[in-house]
């Protein structure tokens, strides 16, 4: 699978505007909550990209060897192969993950999980 860029579409209309972050493409959408003080398994996927908009909340991005504070409206793209996970702050953090590929659940590989998960490989 190849590595995309995501290219957001904005259009402003006369009551307001919409974005559009897919089309025609296979795709799969979540709404992720992460609690206060949580955190996913540092990970990375064999089959998938995926694209992150922090919704509410604050935490700390990795993605690759970049660690980056995020807020709301905040964005990362993650490609296929490369470790990433967010942990929430005091507020918990809520995003929006576009998942671009073939999508299941099982494709992921736990490279650190401080809640005894087993890496599936």
């Amino acid at each position: 699978m190849e590595n995309k860029i995501i290219k957001i579409y904005r259009e402003e209309k006369p009551w307001g505007e919409f974005e559009r972050f897919t089309q025609n493409e296979k795709s799969t959408v979540k709404i992720i909550t992460v609690r206060a003080g949580e955190e996913l398994s540092l990970q990375y996927h064999k089959q998938r990209n995926e694209f992150w908009r922090i919704l509410s909340g604050d935490g700390v991005v990795t993605v690759g060897e970049e660690v980056i504070e995020v807020n709301q409206g905040d964005e990362c793209l993650i490609p296929v192969g490369v470790k990433h996970s967010i942990e929430s702050k005091n507020k918990g953090v809520v995003f929006l993950e576009i998942s671009f590929g073939d999508f299941d659940e099982e494709d992921e590989v736990r490279l650190e999980d401080k809640y005894g998960r087993k890496t599936n490989q």
